[in-house]
């Protein structure tokens, strides 16, 4: 039996975050991260833009059952759209016009970043970790420093390096880090 699938582009592509079996990388093209706000969030968070000229890679879990309450509460702020070029997987997207620019209100939570970009190094190591950067737009935006008192809920615990690529990361695109 094939069971849908979902394809994760953030904090999904950290598998402690998540115990959604059958995970394996995945490209999806047309499709860009950026760092948004809404209304249905304190802070920002990522979300998937249609960019025809782009193209990001993420992991890819079967959802058995076809049982996406657990998923569709945790990505309630979204909407869940099919993948056209992948059978059976869909993307978590807020619509256009749904969202806005993060801000100094609405900030980053590094404690967010970091699961992320911990994900990206497990999973496509130094140069994988440097595309999610590259391909994940908004990093004008304020990033808070609550590694000290995490906010997100599903934060990790990372390595020094870990640390010390995220911190790196943030200095060579000059973003602004507020403390808490």
């Amino acid at each position: 039996m094939s069971h849908p699938r979902f394809f994760g582009y953030g904090s999904l592509v950290n598998r402690a975050t998540h115990e959604y079996p059958a995970v394996r990388p995945l490209r999806v093209k047309g499709w860009a991260r950026a760092w948004r706000h809404t209304g249905l969030r304190e802070v920002a968070f990522l979300t998937a833009v249609r960019d025809p000229q782009s193209e990001i890679e993420g992991l890819s879990a079967d959802v058995p059952n076809a049982d996406w309450a657990a998923l569709d509460e945790r990505e309630f702020a979204y909407d869940r759209v099919p993948l056209v070029d992948h059978v059976n997987t869909v993307i978590y997207e807020i619509p256009a016009g749904k969202h806005t620019a993060a801000s100094a209100t609405h900030p980053i939570l590094l404690s967010y970043l970091d699961v992320v970009v911990q994900g990206y190094l497990t999973e496509f190591g130094e140069a994988g970790a440097m595309r999610f950067f590259d391909t994940t737009q908004g990093w004008d935006a304020p990033i808070l420093n609550d590694r000290a008192a995490p906010i997100y809920p599903r934060h990790q615990t990372l390595s020094a390096d870990e640390i010390s690529f995220v911190d790196h990361a943030l200095v060579t695109l000059n973003c602004t880090i507020l403390k808490p």
